[in-house]
């Protein structure tokens, strides 16, 4: 009888198992044949399009076939099978080029030093044995060259859409922890698989000049870290030497023992991969084009915002110079009566004409974030390079083909030509104008419609703004450090609150995509609520900081759509000092 029902119940675990394989059968079936039916042909018609390559044609197609473009002109046939896209009204741009980020990577984990570690001294936590320490270049700390970011995307970051949504279908995206944390893969930003996303891998070869942790010893300094750099590609330099003696006549001559790191870069050297050097000061710009030298490479820097200094040192060496376009701006949190040098002043006012000094100088140079919250950031500040003399062409060229070019994927992606994918822009107006809006993304020939917000109906406006209930037991006036998780890791944010007698408060919240004044806010006894409206790369949102209030500490929740968290605040005293003298003052 036992067994009967032993029997029985293998049979119905057997019949389950076969079902729910048929169901994950169907479903993959239903996805490819969803798939599958995505038109793989497009034609936008009675457009501007503004190829960069060439002067911009008025009235005329793009056509779109199986990822590619397929043709470009007035009088273009439009293939029958073709979903049609009335563009009247409507400039095509290729698609933006992010040239240098870490998109697609995920968030990298920060290494922790451990109390008491000092920069350039970090080591792992417990006893420092022997084979810890590093002695020298020979132990090659900090280096991991063969690390391509082609085989570590994550298509699940959520960068990936936001910069999408924003224009960009391209980037260069590098790893960055480490003196040689790695070679870049130039990808384009939409895939199903990781796969998918990568355009050329093994693109770049990354260097910095901060270390990662692991080692204790050498490079303890700035010059340390110069020279192990120069003598891992003296040492990758030997190396080859070696192995060609060594190949020519293995029994004669001893063989060669195997480096990861010196095997990396023989690769990527003969493979022609730019080496990507650090370099934002003049003294920093003229040291990577000595480092070049010395490494036997062309000048490829990145950072240069103080390249205004020496644009005629940059063209004379050839050197290609990645800007980046996070302009200098004086600190949110810094004390407003504290006096900046002149030097300071000087340095915030002309990075933004670097651009112009570049291209007046004949430089190849292109843009790139370094870590910007949106990509309406990054078009307003090339937009500032306009303003302070980039010729408009020149700014949208930085950021499609020259890149591309400086990547070496020109044949491929940068300009709108027939052949080339099908990475485009599709807006209503001038890119770098504030309101113009972006109707489609294409990339690899696949559509994205960037839908804008939707305006609220007149039963969704917002109520008027709630009120305290008791009187407030407390102050929330104040400069605020408020911190707080997400899915990218510790964040931090800052508040500057002013709170009435009654217990409203107003002031300003300021978040990782920027500054936002308070469109709602009370105190009502030791409760707290503050509403702002913030755009994360989607449109405004509202997003409320609520929770209670002890002396000089917050403890509360941040929701908006589809986000929570909880945070912590805390307010030195003489903000406090300060603030109830402000309102002491006010009501006097």
């Amino acid at each position: 009888m036992k067994a009967s029902k032993m029997r029985g119940g293998l049979r119905a675990l057997a019949v389950a198992a076969l079902l729910l394989a048929a169901a994950i059968c169907a479903l993959r079936v239903a996805e490819r044949q969803a798939a599958a039916d995505e038109p793989r042909y497009f034609a936008i018609r009675n457009v501007k399009v503004v190829p960069v390559s060439g002067p911009p044609v008025e009235g005329a197609t793009v056509v779109i076939a199986n990822g590619l473009i397929a043709a470009v002109g007035k009088d273009v046939p439009v293939p029958a099978e073709a979903w049609v896209i009335d563009g009247k009204g409507l400039i095509v741009y290729p698609g933006l080029v992010d040239a240098l980020t870490d998109v697609g990577l995920g968030v990298p984990e920060a290494p922790t030093p451990p109390a008491g570690a000092g920069p350039g001294r970090e080591r792992p936590a417990g006893p420092v044995s022997p084979a810890m320490l590093s002695k020298g270049p020979q132990d090659r700390p900090s280096s991991t060259p063969w690390v391509d970011a082609a085989d570590e995307l994550v298509v699940a970051d959520k960068k990936i859409e936001t910069w999408r949504s924003g224009g960009f279908t391209t980037a260069l995206t590098a790893p960055r922890t480490g003196l040689f944390p790695g070679q870049g893969a130039v990808i384009d930003l939409a895939g199903e698989r990781p796969g998918d996303l990568v355009v050329k891998p093994s693109a770049t070869v990354q260097l910095t000049f901060n270390r990662a942790g692991g080692f204790s010893g050498f490079p303890g300094s700035l010059m340390g870290t110069i020279s192990y750099i120069r003598q891992v590609f003296l040492d990758e330099e030997q190396d080859v030497a070696a192995q060609a003696v060594y190949g020519a006549d293995a029994r004669a001559n001893e063989r060669p023992g195997y480096d990861r790191v010196l095997r990396a870069l023989e690769a990527a050297s003969r493979a022609g991969e730019p080496v990507l050097i650090p370099a934002t000061t003049p003294p920093q710009i003229l040291r990577g084009i000595w480092l070049a030298e010395q490494i036997k490479a062309r000048p490829y820097l990145y950072g240069v915002q103080q390249g205004y200094a020496v644009a005629d040192a940059l063209a004379a060496n050839k050197a290609v110079a990645l800007v980046n376009a996070k302009w200098p701006v004086k600190e949110k949190d810094a004390d407003p009566d504290a006096e900046e040098s002149l030097r300071t002043l000087r340095i915030r006012d002309r990075a933004p004409g670097t651009p112009a000094a570049l291209a007046k100088a004949g430089v190849t140079f292109a843009f790139y974030d370094d870590g910007l919250a949106a990509p309406k950031e990054m078009l307003k500040n090339v937009k500032k390079a306009i303003d302070a003399g980039l010729a408009p062409d020149a700014a949208l060229r930085a950021l499609t083909l020259s890149p591309a070019e400086i990547y070496g994927v020109a044949d491929r992606l940068g300009s709108i030509e027939p052949g080339k994918i099908a990475n485009l822009v599709v807006a209503d107006g001038d890119l770098f104008a504030e309101k113009t809006k972006i109707k489609y993304v294409f990339v690899d020939g696949k559509k994205f419609e960037i839908k804008e917000p939707e305006k609220p109906k007149e039963s969704e406006k917002p109520k008027e703004p709630e009120k305290p209930k008791e009187p407030p037991k407390g102050d929330l006036s104040g400069k605020w450090t408020i911190s707080f998780t997400t899915e990218q890791g510790p964040q931090q944010a800052s508040a500057d609150l002013v709170m009435a007698p009654g217990g409203s408060v107003t002031g300003t919240v300021t978040h990782p995509f920027g500054t936002s004044p308070v469109i709602n806010g009370y105190l009502s006894a030791n409760s707290f609520s503050v509403t702002i409206s913030a755009d994360t790369g989607s449109g405004p949102q509202d997003f409320t900081l609520s929770g209670t209030l002890e002396g000089s500490s917050l403890n509360g929740t941040i929701s908006g759509p589809d986000f929570s968290a909880e945070f912590t605040g805390t307010r030195p005293a003489a903000s406090l000092d300060g603030a109830a003298g402000l309102q002491e003052d006010h009501h006097e």
